[in-house]
């Protein structure tokens, strides 16, 4: 894999995270509010299958969401009184994004502020997963020393 495509599909490799959450669709209709997540693919979220897998997009960037199932080892952080991980949302407006999210129910952990050569702050959404919403303000990756 010397350019990082798959040897089966030929697609480049990617990496998603899979949020595990309690209330499924009320995370989607969250993430759809606060992010302008649009939903690309479900299964259940029904009445006859209430448990919920879903793929979100926020423009090109993709990730998961599901409802917890402890049977299959997967938690959400109000399971466990806590994340093991942070996602870091990259916008152009950072501040607007921020607004937007706590407009929809997530909580300010830092506001916006210029740091270590971004713009960047930090909210909790309601299904206890924190983000770090930011955008480089120098070019990113910075070249190595």
């Amino acid at each position: 894999m010397d350019d990082a495509r798959s040897e089966r599909s030929g697609r480049p490799v990617a990496i998603m995270a899979q949020l595990s959450v309690r209330r499924g669709r009320e995370a989607v209709e969250f993430y759809q509010r606060a992010f302008g997540a649009t939903e690309d693919y479900r299964v259940g979220g029904a009445a006859e299958n209430e448990a919920l897998v879903s793929q979100l997009s926020v423009d090109e960037a993709t990730f998961w969401v599901a409802d917890e199932s402890p049977e299959h080892l997967n938690f959400s952080p109000e399971s466990l009184g806590g994340g093991t991980t942070r996602l870091l949302l990259i916008v152009d407006d950072p501040d607007a994004a921020i607004a937007r999210a706590v407009a929809a129910g997530a909580t300010l952990v830092r506001a916006a502020a210029n740091t270590h050569g971004w713009r960047l702050g930090r909210i909790a959404d309601p299904f206890g997963h924190h983000w770090e919403v930011g955008k480089p303000l120098v070019p990113w990756p910075p070249p190595p020393h």
